[in-house]
């Protein structure tokens, strides 16, 4: 899958600068003109946007750098909309999980019970993002979530393949399974192994997903999965685990663990000598974040990933109208920390809610919506957002392309983050060649 840089017909676009915030939404047949807000908008024109991730606990690396991102939204709506002929000031209330279900959906719940709000945004993981949809879904209100398979989302859910959506209210975008195996198939395909993939998969949404969507499709391109099934979230002793993964040989390693499972994972492969044998491991969460790779000490380096997000991307936010890489380094700038791939998934849900709300004409109607929704096309400064094109009702595509962590040749972080491959979107430039993790 290939995505243009350029905003597809009949996208929604906007830009918000300091004083003006100008949009042409060509979505569900109508054009809005936004404007700032007159400082005589009437009562009741407040727009309250609830925004959902965890920050805390297991999870919290998805989490990291969202207070850098509400800050920017936040300075980029303090002047309101014009939605409709109508001023609208808007308000984030943003929520932090800490990385619990129950509390996510209670979070949830209170938002659209107490606080009244017209839109929720969810991030990171089932863990949060399919009890605040489930939350949304029964109680009419629009929810948009990204940074999870959508077929975990999906079909996570209670949604039967070849059977009409039952949601009528919230909505996903980003890659699925379909993404997962362009990018591990191309990744792994750099480098010459027996193609042999020894999988750690825990018993809990995404770990079900990928076991019953993504690993059938790896049989069909070839590789041998070795899958000592399902385990349960928080083991502590893999030993049963690492001895099938030697015993066969498996010189490819994927996990989908929770980064505290697999940190204990690893080191327990390390002690029984089998990552001295991996040339590929593709590590899904615990590989996505610079200071979970660090605090893995000399197992870190040559880890490979898979990112949803990466500042050579060639995308802006429409609401903010910075750049990939005026993101990242932004947010260098601001915290000290080196940048992360969740900032540009946060923002891009801030793009495509608030392409939402203008898109409806009537942001205050939750139906409506709702409605526009379903029909957006938009940007995003993790690219095109089109949730008219499938791959099934409710759920728009994204990119997931190949990464590893490197150690550094200069600059501020002992570790840099490449690009190795980019089967999804070729618009984003391939940095370096796939290293072997054994050296």
């Amino acid at each position: 899958m290939s995505f243009s840089s350029k905003a597809p017909k009949g996208a929604a676009n906007f830009h918000l600068p300091r004083r003006t915030f100008l949009a042409g939404a060509a979505t569900l047949g109508s054009t809005l003109a936004l404007g700032v807000r007159t400082a005589s908008a009437q009562s009741g024109t407040v727009l309250k946007v609830g925004f959902i991730s965890p920050r805390s606990g297991p999870l919290a690396g998805f989490g990291e750098g969202d207070a850098y991102v509400l800050e920017q939204a936040r300075k980029a709506l303090e002047s309101g909309l014009e939605i409709g002929g109508t001023s609208y000031s808007v308000e984030i209330l943003d929520r932090d999980t800490q990385s619990d279900p129950s509390r996510a959906a209670q979070l949830a719940n209170n938002l659209i019970n107490d606080d009244g709000v017209d839109l929720i945004l969810a991030s990171s993981t089932p863990e949060t993002i399919n009890p605040v949809s489930d939350a949304c879904e029964a109680s009419g209100v629009p929810c948009i979530s990204t940074v999870m398979p959508w077929e975990a989302w999906y079909f996570g859910r209670g949604a039967k393949p070849g059977e009409p959506s039952p949601f009528k209210h919230t909505f996903h975008f980003g890659f699925g399974v379909g993404e997962l195996k362009q990018c591990y198939t191309s990744q792994w395909d750099l480098m010459e192994t027996n193609k042999k993939v020894g999988v750690l998969l825990p018993n809990d949404a995404d770990g079900n997903a990928i076991r019953g969507v993504l690993v059938p499709q790896l049989e069909e391109a070839g590789y041998t999965i070795v899958d000592p099934g399902a385990y349960e979230n928080f083991t502590t002793d893999y030993s049963t685990q690492i001895a099938m993964f030697k015993a066969e040989q498996c010189e490819i390693f994927n996990s989908f663990a929770l980064p505290p499972d697999f940190a204990t994972f690893w080191r327990q492969a390390a002690q029984q000598g089998y990552t001295r044998t991996v040339k590929i491991a593709q590590i899904a969460k615990m590989g996505l974040f610079p200071s979970d790779i660090e605090s893995m000490g000399s197992l870190g380096p040559n880890l490979s990933s898979a990112a949803y997000w990466h500042r050579v991307m060639p995308y802006s936010s429409p609401l903010t109208g910075t750049s990939a890489e005026q993101l990242a380094a932004g947010y260098e700038a601001a915290t000290g920390r080196q940048w992360i791939q969740a900032i540009g998934a946060s923002l891009s849900l801030f793009d495509v809610g608030i392409a939402a709300l203008v898109a409806s004409g009537a942001p205050k109607d939750r139906n409506t919506v709702s409605a526009a929704i379903a029909g957006l096309k938009t940007e995003s400064i993790g690219g095109p957002v089109d949730f008219t094109s499938g791959p099934v009702p409710n759920v728009a595509h994204g990119p997931l392309f190949g990464t590893q962590w490197v150690e550094a040749s200069g600059g501020d972080y002992p570790l840099d983050y490449v690009v190795t491959e980019n089967a999804t979107d070729e618009n984003l430039p391939i940095q370096a060649g796939l290293i072997a993790y054994n050296g």
